[in-house]
């Protein structure tokens, strides 16, 4: 069976949610090799050989952390050339996405963003995607050389498949290019203690009808009763109520969780992109008329500081 090379998301050897997943769809189309670079590469082994990793190909080198993108496409490269895989997975993150693209120019090859799933097919594997906003399913395929492919977070099951799992080492040789931009300084995102918005299961998001910074405490408190992370419109990131780095849409972070609930958020089209794909969509609006209601599952017409707080209490009531 053809090889597929998985890059490995991780922090100094814990493996992050999306990286699993992306293992689950690797294995549909062939045998997974994954590739961890950095501090702490060699400690992912266990965890990707849990989860279907017949090889695990590991390098660190202070490049990883001191240059931007460019030494990680150099050992994805050298991944690649010594594999000759079947196509090459990478988490679809801003970060994952770069990677990505630049090595599909440098190995002559088509690139597929943003996919959905994954199947295998007559002439390569078949990605599902979401266009224009998520009003149409497409279903394509590289054409030419070998598909490189950035998977969305939530679009497959996280499955234990224990495989081998051996560590290799992956001999890289970094270009000149791959010293060219320097990282000077890093400042550690706060922590919330809530999931990451892109990887979350739940997402529970406030827009323009939270009227305020001060109310949307009611959001987090939904949202931390369901273990969930939270999520904002552009209207109220713009109005300075929540953190840019929250924003759901089109100019903002694409998430695909299991549950999105949106409080006070109209449903434009640029709140739409970003968040369509969800499995369920439950939407509270005191306007029986906003657009939101065409795409949800479920709807509830009513003011959200009447319907979120009585739902945040009944949640803690019957976990409680």
């Amino acid at each position: 069976m053809a090889e597929v090379l998985v890059y490995v998301d991780h922090a100094d050897g814990a493996v992050r949610k999306p990286t699993l997943e992306l293992l689950t769809l690797a294995r549909r189309i062939g045998e997974p090799v994954a590739v961890a670079l950095g501090s702490g590469a060699e400690n992912t082994a266990a965890a990707l050989a849990e989860h279907g990793a017949v090889k695990v190909l590991t390098h660190d080198a202070a490049e990883y952390a001191d240059y931007l993108v460019v030494p990680k496409v150099d050992a994805l490269q050298a991944a690649y050339e010594a594999v000759s895989p079947a196509a090459v997975l990478v988490p679809s993150s801003a970060e994952g996405k770069e990677i990505a693209a630049r090595l599909a120019v440098r190995i002559g090859s088509g690139i597929i963003t943003d996919a959905t799933d994954l199947e295998a097919g007559d002439e390569g594997p078949v990605a599902t995607q979401s266009a224009f906003a998520a009003s149409f399913t497409t279903k394509s395929r590289v054409a030419k050389g070998t598909p490189v492919i950035t998977v969305k977070p939530n679009s497959a099951a996280v499955e234990a498949a224990p495989a081998a799992g051996a560590v290799e080492a992956l001999a890289v040789t970094f270009s000149d290019k791959a010293t060219g931009t320097k990282v000077t300084a890093r400042t550690p995102r706060e922590s919330t203690g809530r999931p990451e918005l892109t990887e979350a299961a739940i997402v529970v998001s406030g827009g323009r009808g939270v009227n305020g910074a001060e109310n949307f405490s009611v959001i987090e408190n939904l949202a931390d009763s369901l273990g969930a992370a939270v999520g904002a419109s552009r209207a109220a990131v713009d109005a300075g109520w929540y953190p840019h780095t929250n924003q759901v849409g089109q100019t903002g972070k694409s998430v695909s969780p299991q549950l999105y609930i949106a409080s006070g958020i109209s449903g434009a089209i640029q709140h739409r992109a970003g968040m369509q794909t969800s499995k369920t969509i439950v939407a509270i609006n005191k306007d029986a008329e906003a657009p939101i209601f065409d795409l949800v599952d479920y709807g509830v017409v009513g003011d959200l500081f009447d319907v979120v707080p009585q739902l945040t209490e009944e949640i803690k009531s019957r976990k409680g």
